[in-house]
């Protein structure tokens, strides 16, 4: 099942029509009004179909890619799956952590009772009260720690904690404790450019490389490969390498990454060289 199928719209549904759907479901479906088995899974997806779809970057690239592609490119788990920590899992990974705590990581999800919250105010919440917010404390990652997976150790409540990032987190993964959550940062590097899982990475040819081609060797997040320069290579143009992106955390998939071929016009040229490219321009 889709997220509009989830909230019971169309594909061309409008906001207003979103928020009435959404508004209609979430009253029905809340754990605290709907005891039934399952309501608790079932309103945390309603939640995380209208996360999604109300928001129109993230529409966009799910229209794009269809609910499998995007679910599984965003790196979340099926709604209402069973997770340790606070119970509230939604769309999380799970792994085990320091102190014997569950650990969950969220890849751009929001907490669904935040979500009803936010629409609603505090009616949702448990004896009509606000619920109680969790503590969020900020790590620092290194493009590399990031892209490989890091366990770093740190005082949290006055209890050293050891917060484990798997391979492949990205800023704004959160990582959700029993509670209290760790929200990453990632610094960017002076070589990738990062888009998701995917990677972009500069190279320049000389001009004898982008016309007659070669062989070169590319750095990745791992290790060189040798990639061969097709003759007559333009500046501009992109050579993908499967599977030599980031990890998808927790998992054997991986993104591409993507050569960027820039062909390079030296500023002074010898007599010599200015003689040969003369002759090259005239057979050209």
């Amino acid at each position: 099942m889709n997220y509009y199928e989830v909230l019971g719209v169309s594909k061309n549904a409008t906001a207003q029509e979103l928020k009435s759907a959404y508004r209609k479901l979430a009253l029905k479906w809340h754990p605290d009004k709907n005891k039934a088995e399952g309501a608790e899974g079932k309103f945390k997806e309603i939640n995380q179909a209208y996360e999604v779809l109300s928001d129109a970057k993230k529409k966009d690239m799910y229209d794009q890619v269809g609910h499998e592609g995007y679910t599984s490119s965003r790196g979340r788990g099926a709604p209402g799956g069973q997770g340790g920590g606070d119970g509230q899992q939604y769309g999380y990974y799970s792994n085990m952590g320091g102190a014997g705590q569950s650990v969950n990581f969220d890849f751009g999800g929001v907490d669904p009772f935040d979500i009803f919250e936010q629409f609603f105010g505090s009616r949702g919440s448990q004896g009509g009260r606000p619920r109680a917010r969790r503590s969020s404390y900020q790590m620092n990652l290194t493009f590399d720690e990031a892209v490989h997976g890091v366990t770093k150790k740190t005082v949290i409540n006055g209890k050293e904690t050891s917060i484990k990032a798997p391979a492949g987190v990205d800023t704004g993964t959160r990582i959700r404790y029993s509670d209290f959550d760790v929200v990453v940062q990632v610094g960017k590097s002076t070589e990738f450019k990062r888009d998701g899982q995917d990677l972009y990475f500069e190279h320049e040819l000389s001009i004898p490389q982008a016309v007659l081609g070669d062989i070169i060797s590319i750095k990745t997040i791992d290790k060189p490969v040798k990639l061969k320069v097709k003759p007559g290579t333009q500046s501009g143009t992109m050579t993908r390498l499967r599977g030599q992106g980031v990890p998808h955390p927790n998992s054997n998939q991986r993104g591409d990454q993507y050569v960027i071929w820039k062909v390079k016009i030296p500023h002074n040229i010898s007599g010599k060289a200015k003689k040969l490219i003369e002759e090259l321009k005239n057979e050209l």
